[in-house]
């Protein structure tokens, strides 16, 4: 039996049942209208032959004429080729760029598969091969088109094979400064993309190297889009902005300097000769230490103009112009200061100045991906200059794809929320398909981090992300219940358990998440300065990063009043700052975002804010005590080498949400208990009590025992300890004498995640042993040996009954 691995993600095609697959009819021909092989319509057929081979069983040829006499075929082609090849095209509505008609019920038992151009044939394909690979044989006849023609993704892939934020090994674009030569996991990537309707990929990282232009690697490019190109998917790549300085030989990158001028047209130019369809460029400036125009004391839109004048010769290629600039050296003492301002403040006052090929790339909230931000007030400022939204599929903020968290629902909050332009409706989704400003050319990109692990993302379930991206930014009204649901089905197969079980776990992994990493619009309370990954509150507030709490021993949150704060608010139209400025009508998901408030204020649900924070973080971290026990009923239903990848993740994340939990509570108990009087204050922290033993040595074992005087009976056990990089320390427990389970400090090698070098937040783990049967006076032993500098750190062990969270 083959070992699923995840490398074909949703395009495993597993083969139907018989009583499935002979209920769908027997096709004799697949009729091509493109002889090109290079052409995503010829891809599109052979997706076809593949997928129908291994959905039903069915072998069957290409023919590349439409004839009159063709019955029972399946044809695909463009509009263009379709209506050439005699085809009848008066039942086909309007197709927007890239739109498809899909009819599974045409004249002579026949399928339409039919692309206002070649990437919708091919789109229209895949729709079709994952409706039969779902058993879905219900006769459609409709046509469907995207809300916006940028449906983009950003790899942040470093030249030496790096990715930053990436959690699933290294890059499948770049090694050791050079484009891989090997292009079978960029064409298979491209094929994943396609069937999820994305049609680009900007292949190297905002933080760009100006080594990109080497003459090898400009080759490299040629192959990258060579391999893609059959997919329909185009590519694009990032820019470092001083690169006239630092490759070039130039003594100023200066955007309105004509020499600066001549160096970008001729190096687009040598761009456009190794790819000729280049979808654009990607900027990042003036942000976070890189340079930009405002290093030249020119104007944000003066930078972005000058890619834009380069790239205008060539085509249709647009200057991606990203928003993320910000002063990282704030100085937190001054109550105005507010890095959330940031993006209003540098682009509001130039809009309209922009050259109409520059769309400015917007993060769907104001600070960085938190597990919980308002819009982005830039979405409602922009009227005359196009934008896009920002996602992140990569999970920064939210676990790093150690924990799981399904994103749908998060996105589609943002989408859904109503700007009230001018006093009128103005969703976010009609704001970025440019139907709300009369915008020709908008969308959406998201951040990915798609490495050489086979299963692309470094979490089996975490490839929902990317799926739920594609299907959300060609409709941004799609459920994220049935994406999840047709996911699964798709991925892991039709069983309904399988299917509901899932979608549950999904659809509660982003509040639970929130529960256990930050509340009340507080942020994730994550390490800003370090890994972006494990609890460290205090991390938040002290720094230039502008990511603050303003958290003290009476009062937590932002004030992003006008009245009296940021003055963040009143950056919305008109009724948003209106509610936003008022405290009792600030949702309470979103009070600490704009309010500082003690302790001591009562939400809507009459908890004072403190004591909400502490049962959020207790009710989060219980929750993701279910999700393993949830994930445990698959087994034997889905297949044993992904069923145990899982079970290993969702038990990780089980484990780490209470360090989570205790973390962020004695956090804020030790900030305020000491003068709280009269209020529900409290915390249950177990064991933890910020302490750690660890060996006297790196050569000797060391032993930690205990007499346990409690009352016989079954009991799980759990140790927490810390596994950081430095080694792989040998673990070893036992009970009355008897070995009951060892275990290995490798987590480094089994989870992708920043991983520190500290007994810190990030570090922290545990193992459970389940079901022990314990006797009164037992003793237990664990012993540890030591690796490296990782000397074998235990941090507690709880010893609870079934069924109970410590």
């Amino acid at each position: 039996m083959t070992i699923e691995t995840g490398l074909d993600g949703w395009l495993r095609y597993a083969a139907l049942s018989p009583a499935l697959s002979n209920a769908q009819q027997r096709y004799s021909s697949i009729i091509v209208l493109d002889t090109d092989e290079t052409s995503p319509v010829y891809t599109a057929a052979k997706e076809l032959q593949d997928g129908l081979k291994r959905i039903l069983g069915q072998d069957i040829e290409f023919h590349f004429q439409l004839t009159g006499g063709s019955s029972s075929s399946i044809v695909v082609g463009t509009l263009e080729s379709f209506s050439s090849a005699g085809g009848n095209t008066k039942d086909i509505p309007e197709l927007k760029e890239d739109g498809f008609w899909l009819n599974t019920h045409a004249d002579n038992n026949c399928v339409h598969i039919v692309g206002q151009n070649e990437r919708g044939a091919i789109y229209g394909a895949f729709e079709y091969l994952m409706r039969l690979a779902q058993g879905n044989f219900d006769p459609v006849a409709s046509a469907s088109n995207p809300s916006a023609p940028i449906r983009w993704v950003n790899q942040w892939d470093n030249l030496d094979g790096s990715i930053e934020r990436g959690y699933a090994g290294p890059s499948i674009f770049f090694k050791d400064g050079e484009v891989v030569k090997d292009m079978t996991r960029i064409a298979q990537l491209a094929r994943l993309l396609s069937s999820v309707r994305i049609n680009a990929v900007v292949v190297n990282n905002v933080n760009a190297n100006p080594k990109l232009f080497s003459e090898s690697n400009l080759d490299g490019l040629h192959r990258i889009a060579n391999a893609m190109r059959p997919w329909g998917v185009r590519i694009g790549i990032s820019l470092y902005f001083d690169s006239p300085k630092e490759f070039g030989g130039l003594p100023t990158s200066d955007p309105l300097d004509p020499a600066v001028n001549d160096w970008w047209n001729d190096i687009t130019a040598k761009v456009y000769r190794k790819v000729p369809d280049l979808v654009g460029y990607t900027i990042k400036a003036n942000s976070e230490g890189q340079p930009g125009p405002l290093t030249y004391n020119r104007t944000l839109a003066d930078g972005a103009n000058m890619f834009a004048r380069a790239l205008k010769p060539h085509g249709d290629g647009v200057v991606m112009y990203r928003a993320f600039v910000y002063n990282h050296h704030l100085d937190e003492s001054v109550w105005k200061h507010d890095r959330a301002n940031a993006a209003v403040d540098y682009f509001k006052d130039l809009d309209g100045k922009f050259d109409d090929n520059v769309i400015v790339q917007i993060k769907w909230g104001p600070i960085d991906f938190q597990v919980r931000e308002p819009p982005s007030p830039l979405l409602a400022n922009l009227r005359k200059t196009k934008a896009a939204i920002e996602f992140q599929v990569a999970q920064e903020y939210l676990g790093q794809q150690s924990h799981f968290v399904y994103m749908a629902p998060l996105w589609r909050e943002i989408l859904d929320f109503d700007m009230r332009i001018d006093g009128r409706s103005s969703h976010i989704r009609d704001i970025v398909s440019g139907e709300r400003l009369g915008w020709n050319r908008s969308g959406y990109t998201t951040v990915l981090n798609i490495g050489s692990d086979s299963t692309w993302i470094g979490h089996h379930l975490s490839m929902s992300n990317l799926y739920a991206y594609g299907r959300i930014a060609w409709d941004p009204l799609s459920d994220p219940v049935s994406v999840i649901q047709e996911w699964t089905r798709l991925t892991f197969g039709l069983d309904k358990t399988i299917v509901d079980i899932i979608a549950k776990i999904s659809m509660e992994s982003w509040p639970t998440y929130e529960n256990y990493s930050g509340n009340l619009g507080v942020q994730t309370l994550c390490d800003i300065i370090y890994t972006h990954y494990g609890p460290s509150p205090g991390s938040q507030d002290g720094n230039g990063w502008g990511q603050w709490t303003r958290a003290n021993a009476h009062s937590i949150g932002m004030d992003r009043t006008v009245a009296t704060g940021s003055g963040n608010s009143g950056q919305y139209p008109a009724e948003v700052a209106a509610r936003y400025e008022n405290i009792e009508t600030t949702p309470d998901n979103l009070l600490l975002w704009f309010h500082h408030v003690p302790y001591t204020h009562r939400l809507k649900s009459g908890k004072t804010v403190i004591q909400h924070f502490y049962d959020a973080h207790y009710e989060g971290a219980a929750h993701a005590q279910t999700f393993p026990l949830e994930w445990a009923k698959l087994k034997g239903l889905i297949d044993d080498y992904r069923f145990e990848q899982v079970a290993f993740k969702l038990q990780y994340q089980a484990g780490h949400s209470i360090v989570w939990r205790d973390s962020v509570n004695y956090f804020y108990f030790a900030k305020c208990a000491f003068w709280l009087q009269g209020c529900l204050c409290y915390t249950r922290r177990g064991s933890f009590w910020g302490k750690a033993v660890i060996t006297e040595t790196n050569e000797a074992p060391g032993t930690a025992q205990k007499e346990l005087t409690f009352p016989s009976g079954t009991y799980n056990i759990a140790v927490n300890y810390y596994d950081h990089l430095g080694g792989r320390a040998k673990y070893e427990i036992s009970l009355g004498g008897k070995l009951i389970g060892s275990w290995v400090g490798d987590l480094e090698d089994r989870l992708g995640h920043d991983f520190s070098e500290y007994l810190d937040g990030h570090s922290a783990t545990r193992v459970t042993f389940r079901g022990i049967k314990v006797e009164q006076g037992d003793l237990l032993k664990i012993v540890g040996q030591p690796d490296g500098s990782e000397l074998a750190p235990l941090d507690y062990v709880s010893i609870l009954p079934e069924g109970t969270i410590d």
